[in-house]
């Protein structure tokens, strides 16, 4: 079981650190990645990271802006968000999941996710 944390109302510009921990049995964590989803939209890939390698990935649309780390020892994933915009609001969702990429799919296990609102 994934919990997401940390979303909320910010102005933009600002900064929101989202966390996600894993509970109860998750066997062989390889990869965490976080997505975000507007209403009536597809879920759109954001951040990943390899537990493994530590290697990241990032939508083109947050590089730069958006850090993605982790904690091992935590089994706790997080999302450093910078100079926030308005066009950033949606629902951000964790996944977490034995193959690495940035499709959905990749992914076998999903938080409840949390609300980003970026708006003055």
């Amino acid at each position: 079981q994934l919990q997401a944390s940390g979303g909320g109302l910010v102005q933009p510009g600002g900064s929101l650190r989202l966390s996600c921990a894993a509970s109860g049995r998750i066997l062989s964590i390889y990869a965490w990645a976080w997505f975000r989803q507007d209403p009536g939209k597809d879920r759109d890939f954001v951040a990943a990271i390899s537990w493994n390698t530590g290697i990241t990935s990032y939508a083109d649309s947050v590089k730069g802006r958006f850090t993605i780390s982790g904690d091992s020892a935590k089994n706790t994933v997080y999302l450093q968000m910078n100079s926030l915009k308005p066009e950033d609001t949606a629902v951000y969702y964790c996944a977490a999941g034995r193959s690495w990429g940035r499709l959905s799919s990749n992914y076998g296990s999903w938080g409840q996710g949390t609300q980003v609102t970026v708006s003055s």
